[in-house]
């Protein structure tokens, strides 16, 4: 059996406890600073059961915001900041004899709360009175957008808030506090997630050397998630793996890879809370056809130009559109558009081939903090989304770029039947579409590169001490040496 790990940095696998309890004392502290009052709730996840309650999903997956400011894996917990009098609480149930029999044993709350640099600590039950007195006195009680049916049940019996309600009650000023202290990764979070990029390395170079065809999609994606599974803590997310590439989210399947196709292979890891996310598309017989060169080309340029243009001050709806301006440009070299480049991509034309955006913030989410609101993530005052335009309505990261920043670069060209048969009924940018082109492309499927960059203090550079192979020269090369 190959050993995988040996492709690694050695830093690598001994990135364990990188965070001391001074990180979070100083996080909860900015925090403070920056919401001012109130008391700030973060409620933990718990186990989640998958066909019966003792039988959970695993690994344990604790709620991001929590880690970020109590960095505690432990399910059952709830952090409580008290703003105005400058407190800090655990509040959780020790376990009993019965729990250490079938699990082992597990500090108590008071030593927990110690790791992080809690003194303060309480049973669970002694939650609802804190609550239910700080709501008498009128004070305000922050709280993040929930994402869990029992969180939300928790709420509600905390604070009287429906969870159909609770959306639009979470705190803003608490959202864009901590959407403020995550966006920008420090060098610790840095170094983590150049070593999950590292490990996402392993995951793709190993996919790439298992395709050929008669080989199954969920062998070779089976392969990939046991990489992310050993050497880290799991995937950051459910491996996209899929000859049919023109789906942006194809999860692998038992067919047999054939040989003459695309297939995509969409995936990443998660060390130490972190994310890697990367995208290659490879040739299922070890060598592009001309016609998937030509528009594989394409994709890859796009990729590479992200290099050149995202740096601090530049909007990253700016990065985009540029993308979209090359693509354009290079379709109509080909014959698939055609008319004016700029009114084309006014008029959305573009989406027709690239209907998501150029990336998404990344962190310890792998969409990072997509659950608090992509408006408060991915945009700011100056920039708003478009909602209203297919494709750019899918622009999830728009704002402006500062050091520290980690989002991907990752597009793409789909041909979408579907897509190619409404739009050519509705006539719909009918003057920049190619539609008799485009029926020749039905079945060619879809291409995606991804990478992860970091905003640097005067550009941006990817994430990773190794490239997984992309060039096209390099990737046939590696493909058929196994």
């Amino acid at each position: 059996m190959r050993n995988f790990a040996s492709n690694l940095n050695k830093e690598t696998i001994f990135l364990i406890n990188m965070f001391g309890k001074e990180t979070y004392i100083r996080r909860r502290s900015e925090l403070k600073r920056l919401v001012g009052s109130g008391l700030l709730l973060f409620i933990g996840n718990n186990e989640s059961p998958a066909n019966y309650p003792a039988n959970s999903y695993a690994p344990f997956r604790q709620d991001s915001s929590f880690l970020y400011y109590f960095g505690l894996h432990h399910d059952g917990l709830v952090g409580l900041i008290d703003v105005d009098n400058d407190e800090e609480w655990l509040f959780g149930d020790d376990i009993d004899i019965e729990d250490i029999v079938w699990m082992g044993y597990v500090p108590s709350i008071a030593d927990l709360a110690a790791e992080v640099g809690i003194t303060k600590t309480a049973p669970m039950s002694e939650l609802s009175s804190v609550c239910s007195r700080a709501l008498a006195a009128n004070r305000k009680v922050h709280f993040l957008p929930p994402y869990r049916h029992d969180t939300k049940i928790q709420l509600m019996d905390l604070l009287g808030i429906h969870p159909s309600k609770q959306k639009e009650a979470a705190s803003l000023p608490l959202i864009q506090a901590v959407v403020k202290m995550r966006a920008t990764k420090d060098v610790q979070e840095i170094a983590i997630i150049d070593a999950a990029c590292d490990i996402g390395y392993v995951m793709h170079t190993t996919a790439q050397m298992l395709i050929k065809p008669g080989v199954t999609e969920r062998f070779v994606a089976g392969q990939v998630d046991g990489i992310a599974r050993s050497l880290s803590q799991g995937n950051s997310f459910g491996t996209i793996f899929s000859q049919h590439g023109e789906i942006m989210h194809g999860s692998p399947s038992d067919a047999k890879l054939e040989a003459g196709r695309l297939v995509i292979c969409d995936a990443g890891c998660e060390l130490e809370d972190y994310c890697s996310d990367h995208t290659r598309t490879m040739p299922v017989s070890c060598k592009f056809t001309q016609k998937q060169l030509e528009i594989y080309s394409i994709v890859e340029a796009c990729h590479d130009y992200v290099l050149e243009v995202a740096k601090p001050g530049v909007k990253y709806q700016d990065v985009h559109f540029a993308v979209c301006r090359m693509m354009t440009d290079r379709l109509k070299e080909i014959g698939l558009m055609k008319g004016d480049t700029e009114e084309a991509i006014r008029a959305g034309a573009h989406a027709m081939f690239l209907p998501h955006g150029l990336g998404h913030m990344m962190g310890m989410d792998v969409h990072d903090m997509e659950g608090l609101g992509q408006i408060y993530v991915g945009f700011d005052d100056e920039t708003r989304p478009n909602l209203e335009q297919f494709g750019t309505n899918c622009l999830r990261m728009g704002r402006k770029l500062e050091p520290g920043f980690v989002l991907t670069d990752e597009p793409g060209i789909y041909f979408i039947p579907h897509l190619i048969d409404l739009w050519r009924k509705e006539g719909h940018c009918k003057e920049f579409l190619n539609f008799d082109l485009l029926e020749t492309y039905k079945d060619f499927g879809g291409i995606r590169i991804e990478d992860d960059i970091l905003i640097t203090n005067d550009g941006c550079r990817f994430l990773g001490s190794k490239r997984i192979p992309y060039h096209p020269t390099e990737l046939e090369e590696l493909m058929s040496n196994n």
